[in-house]
């Protein structure tokens, strides 16, 4: 399965312009960051697999696409995460309702058994030849198959314009995009916030699938993962105000850290829009029942 590349676009955002990427435009349900994760797996035959095995949150973009991903081929989809909420058992809401709907399995578990049912799982996969495993987040070296097709995009569009020195922006969950990304594109710096967890805890993520690249360039937060925060909530309608709509979790996050940043940064700045928007629908609920 082979998309059009997505385009770049000019933006403008706090008085600062920049370039999107507009990764979040190649498919709704394959976009951003899971299409480039996906890719390989997206390329492989249906008769090669019929299982796929995952694991992480109830409301995972990543989890969303994969459903949608073993829909396409005709594979089983078995995913494991903590116990729902019971509220959200009740009435199924957002991601966690639409990979339902495309035949999700999914087992909880409680959350103090749930990193003992991930080892389980791996063990598990790792003998049925027919099965695969997708880590969480898609923190896979199958990853990098997609994420250096990305790079190519984007250098050849880096030489099309004579640009010199280039600043290719995108957040971090597990740091995978950013880092195959960075060593994909050493002429580059490419630039990331650490969404989860603090730069050291995202660095450990990085160095379980590669070395450190050099020139990727780490930002820290204040922000905890999935918090509710009106800085946050007020970015992404300043964003949306713009012309784009991004994610509510991540994409605030980095636009924050790259506003604090970006007078340290030499050379034009190209953000790569890593898709999620569908988790929104969920994390705007949560902002409205805020008191």
């Amino acid at each position: 399965m082979h998309l059009s590349p997505a385009p770049f676009e000019p933006f403008r955002f706090e008085g600062r312009e920049l370039t999107l990427k507009r990764d979040d435009l190649i498919h709704p349900l394959f976009s951003g960051n899971k299409y480039r994760k996906l890719y390989a797996l997206l390329q492989t035959p249906s008769e090669a697999i019929d299982t796929l095995v995952s694991y992480g949150g109830i409301q995972s973009n990543a989890m969303l696409s994969v459903a949608a991903l073993c829909r396409l081929k005709g594979w089983r989809f078995e995913y494991t995460a903590k116990t729902a909420p019971r509220h959200l058992k009740a009435d199924p809401q957002g991601n966690y309702k639409h990979a339902l709907a495309l035949g999700m399995a999914v087992h909880e578990v409680h959350p103090t058994e749930y990193d003992a049912a991930v080892a389980a799982l791996k063990q598990r996969c790792a003998k049925q030849e027919r099965s695969r495993l997708i880590a969480q987040g898609g923190a896979d070296p199958a990853a990098e198959e997609g994420v250096r097709a990305l790079a190519e995009e984007i250098r050849a569009w880096k030489e099309k314009r004579g640009i010199e020195r280039l600043n290719v922006v995108t957040p971090s969950g597990t740091g995978t995009t950013a880092a195959y990304l960075a060593r994909a594109l050493p002429e580059c710096r490419v630039v990331t916030v650490a969404a989860v967890g603090d730069p050291a805890y995202l660095q450990r993520q990085i160095e379980a699938l590669m070395p450190l690249p050099p020139n990727l360039m780490i930002l820290s937060t204040p922000y905890r993962f999935g918090s509710l925060d009106a800085a946050l909530l007020q970015t992404y309608e300043k964003l949306k105000a713009a012309g784009v709509a991004f994610d509510l979790i991540y994409a605030p996050v980095m636009w924050l850290a790259l506003m604090e940043a970006w007078d340290d940064l030499e050379g034009e700045v190209l953000y790569v829009h890593s898709g999620g928007v569908s988790g929104n629908e969920t994390m705007l609920a949560r902002y409205a029942r805020r008191p």
